[in-house]
């Protein structure tokens, strides 16, 4: 069942799941700035499928919220229960979302305490389980996950397959393993050679590679090196909502403006269950690159609300124009 993966252009771009980045707020940022040039797939922030199920279910499910304009778009779980897996599925489809992926490639210790995230390398069998039980319980919404070269050791030829025996409608392969983290080069050669193990497999599985796309440019250069069907960007879009659109270079007053934006969006859709210091990795993204960008940087880490945001770029803009 690939769903609506199956309409996207080759090769599509998508928009990577970042915890505490890529929330409602800022996706409807994206989805201003960046449409119609892209992203073709949106995900949400990864969700605890076991807190939805025996946790603070109205809170979470906040965290799931999403606007049109942000579709096709993918909801991402964690978790080490089938069980659970299926109930969320079944959540998701009910919620209207377009896709269920699943989490195997999280290095977070509290998620692989569960047997989640990346955790799961180590067992092929429970993360078939964890398909198998996320395509019976969404439906007729395709199944995807994202995940890892391997856990200590690159391992690609014995982990891909075993996915691609489960049939996913696609696969995000983030091209390094999990004890890399960030602290090396991604290995797109890898991505290659997984394009050449699904296609020696007569596998119909998506393929997307990750890691270390700079822009649009980078994407679609990689996708072309490697034959991938898809390419995810992530921490590219810090403080670039508009990166999908590459047309858009905004001057530094409208840049400032958009923070201000996204600001009183956050503090619009999610104010009242997150934290505003949630904010301050944008503020450090959008701040930068210009005379005055490091004070001003250090004022906006200083405020607490949206209000305060504006005042302080109304501000730091005024004083620009009277130069």
């Amino acid at each position: 069942m690939q769903g609506f993966w199956a309409t996207l252009p080759r090769p599509f771009f998508v928009l990577a799941p970042l915890a505490n980045v890529t929330d409602v707020a800022f996706r409807r940022l994206i989805a201003t700035y960046s449409k119609p040039y892209g992203p073709d797939v949106m995900y949400t922030e990864f969700v605890s499928a076991d807190g939805l199920i025996r946790g603070n279910r109205e809170v979470l499910i906040r965290d799931l919220a999403f606007s049109p304009s942000e579709r096709p778009i993918v909801a991402q779980f964690f978790t080490s229960s089938p069980e659970a897996m299926e109930e969320v599925a079944t959540l998701a489809s009910e919620l209207g979302f377009d896709g269920v992926d699943i989490n195997m490639g999280c290095p977070d210790r509290a998620v692989e305490k569960q047997g989640a995230g990346a955790a799961l390398m180590k067992d092929p069998k429970l993360a078939c389980a964890l398909i198998e039980a996320a395509q019976r319980g969404a439906g007729e919404l395709p199944v995807s996950l994202k995940t890892r070269l391997g856990y200590n050791t690159d391992m690609l030829e014995s982990w891909l397959p075993a996915l691609f025996s489960c049939r996913p409608a696609a696969i995000v392969l983030h091209a390094r393993t999990r004890k890399d983290l960030s602290s090396v080069p991604a290995r797109w050669e890898r991505i290659r050679q997984a394009v050449e193990i699904r296609d020696g497999m007569g596998s119909q599985t998506l393929l997307i590679g990750n890691g270390d796309v700079s822009g649009m440019e980078d994407a679609r250069q990689k996708a072309a090196e490697t034959g991938v069907d898809g390419v995810m960007l992530g921490r590219a879009i810090f403080g670039r909502p508009w990166l999908f659109d590459e047309g858009k270079q905004p001057d530094l007053q409208e840049r400032l403006r958009i923070a201000c934006e996204h600001a009183a969006l956050f503090e619009e859709l999610l104010g009242d269950i997150k934290s505003f210091a949630i904010m301050k990795k944008h503020f450090k993204a959008y701040v930068e690159g210009f005379p005055g960008a490091k004070e001003l940087r250090a004022t906006l880490m200083e405020t607490k609300n949206a209000s305060e945001v504006r005042e302080v770029i109304e501000t730091f803009l005024g004083g620009i124009l009277k130069e």
